[in-house]
């Protein structure tokens, strides 16, 4: 081939290359319902039967993560460790066990204001608008005391955890919703998804961007007016949780009580409206949104601070919003 064909061929070859179309992306979202939580999963993909597709591998995770987890399915190694609390040691799944060994670890650093033991707790605080008097303090001390993290033994040789206390119960409600989120995550990007969320209720778990190549972005909710945002964030390749009492509160002596309860005192905490923090992973940020409410802002702030890639917003009951140190609100 003669260099002038040769230039030509090379020519056309670029110019060809250039102008070939990129394959087209498109977003394809699902809405369902699973562990009695509204889902809704958002995935980047090149047609919508491929969309379809990942979602439906998405919504299998999570029904597995259900079964495993649920203290409502007699069948599940969850009910199996509540049924033996203080009379054996059961061996579960290695999953199973890590979670816990994770949850635990959560514990420890909040001081307890996470602990997945207030499964036990008696249930005599109601905000359902049905509840007209304040427990004593006798009937919320004895309502936690069964409640103790502390009390659950590991056996990692054989994967195996131990209530000590007969009645004792682990439970995930604080976390499940995060974890089932985060593990549809991983199932996607193992089948070569790009981009997406997973929301499950709230608890936001995002990678990638958008197909116009912009960050995914989340609204904060106002907890004084849930019609309108204080803040819209960028999301990328994070967790997003946000716990409020702003739903689901009771008031004596004008003062508000949060459904989110202390697990070391039984008394509901108070003074924080929202609480939202981004995390590399649902499942804590979850744990964090949760304990921020019960460690009050001083001492969530100063702990959020001290974790890597963790940061939050706090809205207190007087309209006041603290931030942790790497924090940037943008309004626009």
């Amino acid at each position: 081939m003669g260099n002038a064909l040769k230039l030509f061929f090379y020519t056309f070859q670029f110019l060809f290359l250039s102008i070939s179309p990129v394959k087209a992306q498109v977003v394809v979202k699902e809405t369902f319902t699973k562990m009695g939580s509204d889902f809704e999963v958002t995935v980047v993909a090149e047609t919508e039967n491929e969309g379809t597709y990942f979602i439906n591998l998405a919504i299998e995770e999570i029904e597995r993560i259900e079964q495993l987890i649920s203290s409502w399915n007699v069948n599940s190694q969850t009910s199996l460790i509540n049924r033996n609390a203080g009379i054996q040691a059961v061996a579960v799944k290695k999953e199973l066990y890590d979670l816990i060994e994770r949850t635990i670890g959560i514990s420890k650093i909040t001081d307890g204001a996470f602990d997945i033991t207030y499964a036990s707790m008696d249930r005599i605080w109601r905000f359902d608008g049905s509840m007209h008097t304040m427990p004593s303090h006798e009937e919320i001390k004895a309502s936690v005391a069964k409640v103790g993290y502390k009390n659950v033994i590991l056996y990692p040789q054989n994967t195996a955890v131990f209530l000590t206390m007969t009645g004792m119960k682990v439970g995930f409600g604080a976390i499940g919703k995060g974890y089932a989120a985060d593990k549809a995550k991983q199932v996607l990007q193992s089948k070569g998804v790009k981009a997406g969320i997973i929301n499950a209720s709230g608890d936001m778990n995002a990678w990638g961007k958008q197909p116009n190549g912009t960050d995914w972005k989340v609204a904060i909710t106002n907890p004084l007016n849930k019609s309108e945002a204080y803040a819209l964030l960028p999301l990328y390749n994070k967790a997003v949780v946000t716990s409020g009492n702003y739903e689901k509160f009771v008031t004596f002596n004008n003062k508000r009580y949060s459904h989110i309860i202390d697990p070391r005192s039984g008394y509901p905490a108070s003074g924080i409206l929202s609480a939202t923090v981004f995390a590399p992973s649902a499942e804590l940020a979850d744990a964090l949104a949760t304990s921020i409410f019960v460690m009050g802002v001083s001492q969530g702030i100063n702990r959020v601070n001290q974790l890597p890639d963790v940061d939050c917003i706090i809205v207190e009951d007087n309209g006041a919003i603290s931030t942790s140190k790497h924090i940037q609100i943008n309004n626009d």
